[in-house]
């Protein structure tokens, strides 16, 4: 009877959902979780569904494997409008084909078929889906080392399958620290989708960063509605959840006027500008972070966006983002439109083009870091466990 009884309460909470956004399928995908019948989950550990949403490249596919077998049991994939041809075994797909100016409908039914799963998963109706990977270290260790755990003796190797740190110097102030390498992406919900970089952190300082993928094409647009999205992502990091939640709100429905006066002035009242040190993300004829953050509080309230000059050829993620700490660096990725922030993320030649982590990829890394990448997250360990990596 007990557990009859919690059937049923876990079948009337809102569906824990893990997302991984494809081309062309960011805004609608942060409508769909504007809606209360389903929650975005921060990891796929605490995630029930993994819906992946839109096209997807061929180098991604091993990743949302990787992404799925991290799922708790039980659990249940949905592709919504995505190909990926044998990597997610037999998922359950959604493909409703719409013309554009009627997407409502089709964000309608995926919402729909996201709840008739989480029902099923509750009930017991759907069983779980099993493991996609191999249970395997990302590199070999047992028996190597003079004690059989892939250490080199005190310092180096790779003991219990994981690199260890070794010291370098500090970029701000050249101190001696245990600096950690790893891949962050393509679908760690801080990052816009796809993005896929290596990049070599001390605490919470990164000291070097290298794009591996580029981020995925997303609809490029500049009105009120892509602006208040961005907008809600930005107050997400800056520990404004409930602001973000109402910018989201206002982009997903009628958006009269007052509301979005009102939304405005909320927003000003907060001091979340002042929250942003003046110069951070700056790049030449782009002006800086707070620069980018009043131009989408402007085309919220009805101004038109602001022409900007094109980027220089010298600006790139790869000499804009070190030597700044992990929040900010993750405000600064998501203050950019998608245009802009496409032409930051060039793969330059010399780097590994295939992106792929013989170490483990796609979302693994990302638990050292926390997940709203608010100011203040410093001290984490960079030298525990991995987050999983199948």
């Amino acid at each position: 009877m007990a557990v009859s009884a919690l059937k049923r309460w876990a079948g009337k909470a809102p569906a824990s959902v893990f997302v991984a956004i494809g081309e062309g399928m960011r805004e609608r995908v942060e409508r769909l979780f504007a809606d209360p019948r389903i929650e975005r989950a921060a990891t796929p550990r605490h995630a029930a569904i993994f819906l992946i949403a839109g096209p997807m490249r061929l180098e991604d596919r091993e990743d949302l494997r990787r992404l799925h077998d991290q799922m708790p049991h039980p659990r249940a994939t949905l592709l919504w409008a995505a190909e990926v041809g044998e990597a997610l075994g037999d998922a359950e797909k959604l493909n409703f084909t719409l013309q554009p100016a009627d997407t409502s409908r089709a964000d309608e039914a995926a919402l729909d078929r996201l709840t008739r799963i989480w029902a099923e998963l509750s009930d017991g109706e759907r069983p779980s889906e099993p493991d996609l990977l191999h249970d395997e270290p990302p590199n070999p260790w047992q028996g190597i080392g003079p004690h059989g755990q892939g250490g080199k003796g005190m310092m180096g190797g790779t003991p219990y399958g994981r690199p260890m740190a070794m010291t370098a110097d500090d970029l701000r102030d050249g101190l001696a620290l245990d600096p950690y390498t790893a891949r962050f992406g393509p679908f760690l919900p801080m990052f816009p989708p796809g993005l896929l970089l290596e990049m070599t952190l001390q605490g919470d300082v990164i000291q070097s960063a290298k794009v591996l993928r580029p981020p995925l094409p997303q609809a490029a647009r500049d009105d009120a509605s892509a602006a208040l999205l961005r907008l809600a992502r930005l107050l997400d990091l800056l520990g404004l959840p409930v602001l973000g939640h109402r910018a989201r709100l206002a982009a997903a429905g009628d958006r009269p006027s007052s509301t979005l006066e009102t939304l405005g002035r909320a927003i000003r009242w907060s001091g979340s500008t002042l929250a942003i040190r003046p110069g951070l993300g700056a790049v030449e004829g782009q002006g800086d972070l707070r620069t980018r953050f009043d131009d989408l509080l402007a085309v919220t309230g009805g101004s038109s966006a602001e022409t900007r000059p094109e980027l220089p050829e010298s600006a790139h993620l790869s000499s804009l983002l070190p030597g700044l700490e992990w929040s900010e660096a993750m405000l600064v990725l998501n203050s950019f439109d998608d245009e802009t922030l496409s032409a930051l993320a060039v793969v330059k030649e010399d780097e590994d083009k295939d992106g792929h982590d013989h170490e483990g990829s796609g979302y693994m890394h990302h638990e050292h870091h926390g997940h709203g990448g608010h100011q203040g997250d410093g001290g984490h360990d960079h030298h525990a466990g991995h987050g999983g990596g199948a």
